[in-house]
């Protein structure tokens, strides 16, 4: 099971068409190597991790500490740094890269990025409400979200009160998407549905924390074809 994680941009949306002429519509990310930058020992933090370096960045962007960090470690500066957990820290070295292959024998990952921001909406759009009536005495006021308190007591707004404010921009996990297929060559996921985001966003690709039992894509027009391929019982 991989406990590392891979950082990708999402392209976009396309679909994919199976020999039965199933559609199957899929999105595009396009994924980046991973470097092993250092290893976490369990004597010196307590415990065990890795810490891995994702994208490029140039030299006149980094701060003297990041420079001499990089230097130290003997490898080119990298955009981001991620420490993930693991049980096991043979199986990593520094130096060492990850790419899409990790995800060979794996059927369904966990994505985390950043929804499509909306800007300022109001109540009904953000929070779903139904509004007020469109007639009989409500007056400039239909898509309102009503009373935000109470008068004397307590005679406060309560913290997390649903009113209008900032929509979108906030991250979200999506559990058990489907891998569709992978391209090695050009580094490319292609996953099943959609995922949060618009163009170009950073979609963080794990494998999936859940035990799934649920068949794929394949399993299923293979299920499919076999119930074709077995005879009919004869009606009495």
């Amino acid at each position: 099971m991989t406990e590392i994680a891979l950082i990708g941009k999402k392209i976009g949306m396309t679909r994919e068409f199976y020999k039965t002429g199933q559609l199957v519509p899929v999105t595009v990310i396009k994924m980046e190597k991973a470097r092993v930058i250092q290893i976490i020992d369990e004597e010196k933090r307590g415990y065990k991790a890795v810490q891995l370096g994702y994208g490029k960045i140039k030299n006149s962007k980094l701060s003297k500490s990041m420079k001499g960090y990089f230097t130290k470690k003997s490898t080119e500066p990298k955009k981001k740094l991620k420490e993930y957990r693991v049980e096991d820290i043979t199986k990593y070295k520094e130096g060492n890269e990850f790419g899409i292959e990790i995800f060979n024998d794996v059927k369904f990952v966990d994505t985390k990025s950043k929804t499509i921001g909306k800007g300022f909406a109001g109540a009904m759009k953000r929070h779903n409400f139904g509004g007020l009536r469109a007639t009989h005495g409500v007056s400039i006021s239909h898509r309102s979200h009503g009373s935000t308190g109470q008068r004397q007591d307590p005679g406060k707004v309560f913290k997390g009160k649903k009113m209008a404010g900032h929509m979108g921009d906030k991250l979200r996990t999506m559990q058990n998407i489907e891998i569709i297929k992978t391209d090695l060559e050009n580094e490319l996921l292609y996953l099943k549905g959609s995922i949060p985001g618009s163009k170009n966003t950073e979609v963080i690709v794990k494998t999936s924390i859940k035990n799934i039992n649920k068949k794929t894509m394949v399993d299923k027009i293979k299920a499919a074809e076999d119930a074709k391929k077995t005879p009919e019982k004869k009606k009495k």
